[in-house]
């Protein structure tokens, strides 16, 4: 009993970081960050699901599907209290605007946004919408949507696994203190709804993992390991190439 008590602790955890959902009260016993990130592709269930159903069930009420697709992922982002998209826009003026890691790093801890981070946002959430807008009202696209949210939210413990935290403090830091055992869980909670899909999600994965190890590599050499913010971007990134490849591949 105390070890499913703990597990439904760690989840509560990662909602509470990852979402703006109701998660409930932890009390006094709050478990290590690090020990709540297997929970992070969980996490992506709900998101995926009010996100999917939201542009199929306003798609079927004639709203033109461009609109319906702004308004699926309005409530993604108000789910998430757009911490990705906060991520994005932090990298692209840490790397866009800073002459070494220290002043990368001074930059993406810095609350305003500069031009890069404006860009990278405009063409990241055009790119999502118009992906999504070309993709049928089926109920296999939610099972899709679905999956992007939880592989991309893997790529996040891969980070967290592989890189070395950048700062001595942060949410990078305290999440990337874990075992191999929370990437293997995290890894396993996503099989079935890769299976459930089909083969092209197989596809989809690969090319979602080349653009994290991609991603990764570039985080690696402009900072030298993680933050919380380059994980969001990650996510942010490795989802929006899901979201291209169904809709350049995927015929359902």
């Amino acid at each position: 009993m105390n070890w499913v008590r703990r597990r439904l602790q760690e989840g509560q955890l990662a909602l509470m970081l990852l979402t703006r959902l109701p998660a409930g009260n932890l009390g006094l016993n709050v478990p290590k960050l690090a020990s709540a990130v297997w929970f992070f592709p969980i996490v992506g269930i709900p998101i995926g699901l009010l996100v999917g159903l939201t542009y199929i069930a306003t798609y079927n009420l004639g709203i033109l599907p461009i609109l319906a697709s702004i308004l699926a992922f309005s409530i993604g982002i108000i789910v998430t209290g757009a911490m990705h998209e906060d991520g994005l826009a932090d990298c692209a003026d840490g790397f866009g605007g800073g002459q070494n890691k220290q002043t990368k790093l001074e930059i993406m801890r810095d609350s305003r946004i500069g031009s890069f981070g404006v860009l990278a946002l405009i063409f990241i959430i055009f790119t999502r919408i118009v992906s999504l807008s070309n993709l049928p009202p089926h109920q296999e696209v939610v099972f899709a949507v679905i999956a992007l949210a939880m592989i991309s939210r893997l790529v996040m413990v891969c980070y967290l696994t592989f890189l070395a935290p950048a700062r001595d403090e942060g949410l990078g830091r305290d999440a990337g203190e874990l075992s191999i055992t929370s990437l293997v869980a995290a890894a396993v909670i996503c099989i079935p709804i890769v299976a459930l899909c089909g083969l092209y999600m197989i596809s989809c994965l690969a090319i979602m993992m080349l653009i994290a190890g991609l991603f990764g590599w570039l985080v690696k050499s402009q900072i030298g390991g993680q933050t919380g913010d380059t994980c969001g971007a990650a996510q942010l990134i490795t989802e929006t190439a899901g979201y291209i490849f169904l809709v350049t591949f995927l015929n359902i």
